[in-house]
């Protein structure tokens, strides 16, 4: 198939991007590159635009005989959306609409998104199964969450076919070194140890370590990047005999707290984490842990690689060869 991979020269929709290649498919990556990578697009072609512009999109899906959609192209800093609350309502919401117009005008229904448990909020229970109650605590959450319902709509009023994969805390790089995680500004816990580590950053800041966990420190949910990718093949194929809406957590199942994270790095490295330790930032749980057991039983999914071990070592191989 050929696949319409928006954001794919980003962190997941680059090792997508390979993955789709592997199985055979052609992934078609349209990309603005405001955020995303030139070199990070080695496995199909590029199409540099941004999903404002209703005519590009109009143009990728006549030039290339889309089939299916997988859509990453977002803002994803939650702390950045608080402050620019309708940039991040415009690129994560209405550049999604335009998408959903430019696959109905194509013919296209089968769509892929990259959802987030960050339209939980404040979890209620844990780990955090699919019916839980959304109840985001960022403009960033409730931008991902107004594309699931608009994504609900458009396969109950459409005919579409829409996946929901619900990531927790992606991590990791690609094993061949081929592809990894460039943020800027990173926001992500392991690179930014991992740069505090090597003297690229300054001391790594703690947040909170008077939460109620072995530690102190909070819990959360790692997934390596390439089991993330796996995913979307599985979903992509689900589809195919699967109408309607669905949503999927993509997680282990198994929180680890900052400080094992930080140990660990320092195992794999062989050097100090500096750090220091702050207050709870607002709006952080102090345990954000999946229930992956839908997607474990419905896509035949597995994380093969999601061991903390595996993650770091992967990301500390990646980020030293950079």
């Amino acid at each position: 198939m050929h696949v319409l991979v928006t954001g794919g020269a980003g962190y997941i929709g680059s090792h997508t991007a390979k993955a789709l290649a592997a199985a055979g498919h052609v992934p078609v990556v349209m990309d603005s590159l405001e955020r995303g990578h030139r070199w990070a697009v080695r496995w199909g072609p590029l199409v540099e635009a941004n999903l404002a512009d209703r005519e590009a999109l109009r143009r990728v899906f006549a030039d290339y005989r889309i089939e299916a959609v997988i859509h990453f192209a977002a803002y994803i800093a939650v702390g950045e959306s608080v402050h620019q609350v309708g940039r991040y309502l415009r690129n994560n919401f209405v550049s999604t609409l335009n998408v959903l117009e430019a696959m109905e005008e194509a013919g296209v229904s089968r769509i892929v998104f990259s959802s987030t448990a960050a339209i939980y909020g404040d979890p209620k229970q844990v780990p955090i199964p699919e019916d839980h109650p959304t109840a985001p605590v960022s403009p960033y959450g409730e931008s991902k969450l107004m594309v699931e319902r608009a994504l609900s709509w458009y396969a109950a009023c459409h005919g579409f076919s829409a996946a929901c994969l619900r990531y927790f805390n992606a991590a990791g790089a690609d094993p061949d070194g081929e592809t990894g995680e460039v943020h800027e500004p990173e926001t992500h816990l392991i690179p930014l140890a991992l740069d505090a580590a090597m003297g690229r950053r300054p001391p790594l800041e703690i947040y909170g370590t008077d939460y109620a966990t072995p530690d102190g420190t909070a819990i959360r949910d790692y997934v390596h990047v390439s089991d993330l990718a796996a995913a979307h093949l599985l979903a992509l194929d689900y589809l195919r005999g699967h109408a309607g809406f669905v949503a999927f957590n993509l997680g282990t199942g198994t929180g680890v707290t900052v400080r094992e994270v930080l140990s660990t790095i320092e195992q794999v490295v062989g050097r100090p984490v500096p750090a220091r330790e702050c207050g709870r930032r607002a709006g952080d749980s102090p345990v954000l842990v999946a229930d992956p057991r839908k997607a474990f039983a419905e896509l035949g999914w597995q994380p093969r690689l999601s061991s903390l071990r595996t993650i770091v070592e992967t990301a500390a191989r990646w980020h030293t060869t950079r």
